[in-house]
């Protein structure tokens, strides 16, 4: 006799699939104070984990030593600047707004220096000095609104300051974890992902940490190297501001934008008050700035990983625009694994012979 299939219990398999995505959404739901700080220092980790066993190798292999150093680094460079950065725009964000709001604090400069420019410059004075005398102060008028919403919109994001110093305090003390059991946590990830989807799983994670060590090293540090260089230019030069133009410029550079967009108005600010000569370095400089794109960013990319400069750059841009700050690492590391995936699937059958080839073949 044939032995009879055992029966199916749908009844049973739909309360096992219910109770597990109940589990996981109650996870997910009490940890959610939490995930955001711990993928911040899962980013700072694996970016800076090289650093850390750089420094413990130097400190005949005590990791507690080690682990203490990366942690003031953090604190001293991560942390603090932005604290500064918070405390300093609520401070002068209320000056800044009254002078946007009241069109009679803006005036439109006589700018002198055009008389130096050679040949042309005696009648562009001239010009000006007619629009000044038309009337066409009405047109700053029409300024201050859009600059004092642009305030108001800082404005209100340093108003969540306090629960952005609770991620970061959460991001310090989960780094110091992931510094301390970092091996074994990542085991444990590899673990899973083998469980998950075998060798290629766990190819997929080491992937996915050279993605976040690249993007760390060529879009941040290139970013932050922009920024701080174009924010000492504007502070030398005498730019009202500094510090909050610096942050502006750093998430530009970061969202691949540029630091000329700070710069620029700057310059043009410069020239306007009469102060052509700082105006000219600041050219000067921002040229140099601009060209950090182009040597800086490509070479510590390949520091991290072997993958197309195309496609790092194309997931940070797209990973801030669809998912903020945090898509800064999600996005390219996602386009990473999907583009390493793609090559390997596609290797798994000969490449199609050339056209000369076929052709040879059809004679």
């Amino acid at each position: 006799m044939e032995k009879s299939q055992p029966r199916l219990d749908l009844l049973k398999l739909l309360f096992a699939l219910f109770f597990i995505l109940l589990l996981i959404m109650t996870s997910f739901w009490v940890l959610s104070p939490f995930i955001l700080g711990f993928i911040w220092s899962g980013m700072v980790v694996i970016a800076t984990w090289p650093l850390m066993e750089k420094i413990q190798q130097r400190l005949w292999g005590k990791r507690w030593i080690a682990v203490a150093i990366m942690t003031l680094l953090l604190i001293l460079f991560f942390v603090l600047p932005i604290a500064l950065l918070i405390s300093n725009l609520l401070e002068n964000s209320a000056p800044l707004i009254a002078w946007a709001k009241s069109p009679a604090n803006m005036h439109l400069p006589q700018l002198i220096w055009l008389h130096k420019i050679p040949l042309v410059g005696n009648d562009l004075y001239d010009k000006w000095q007619n629009i000044i005398a038309d009337g066409s102060n009405i047109l700053l008028t029409k300024i201050p609104p859009y600059i004092g919403n642009a305030v108001t919109w800082f404005l209100a994001q340093a108003a969540n300051a306090g629960r952005f110093l609770f991620h970061l305090t959460l991001m310090v003390l989960f780094s110091v974890l992931l510094y301390w059991k970092g091996e074994h946590v990542m085991l444990g990830i590899r673990h899973f992902a083998i469980r998950l989807a075998g060798n290629r799983g766990d190819a997929v994670v080491l992937l996915a940490a050279r993605s976040i060590r690249a993007v760390a090293l060529g879009v941040v540090v290139t970013a932050l190297v922009q920024a701080i260089a174009g924010g000492i230019g504007l502070a030398i030069a005498g730019i009202p501001y500094a510090m909050i133009l610096t942050i502006i410029m750093f998430v530009l550079c970061v969202a691949q934008l540029g630091p000329l967009l700070v710069l620029i108005p700057s310059i043009i600010w410069l020239y306007w008050t009469g102060e052509t000569t700082w105006g000219t370095i600041l050219v000067g400089w921002s040229l140099i700035l601009v060209t950090m794109d182009g040597v800086l960013r490509p070479f510590l990319i390949r520091l991290g990983a072997d993958l197309p400069m195309v496609l790092i750059l194309t997931g940070v841009i797209g990973g801030i625009l669809s998912l903020g700050v945090i898509g800064l690492f999600i996005g390219p590391v996602v386009l990473a694994v999907s583009y390493s995936l793609l090559l390997v699937w596609m290797d798994e059958v000969p490449k199609p012979e050339s056209k000369i080839e076929n052709r040879e073949n059809m004679k």
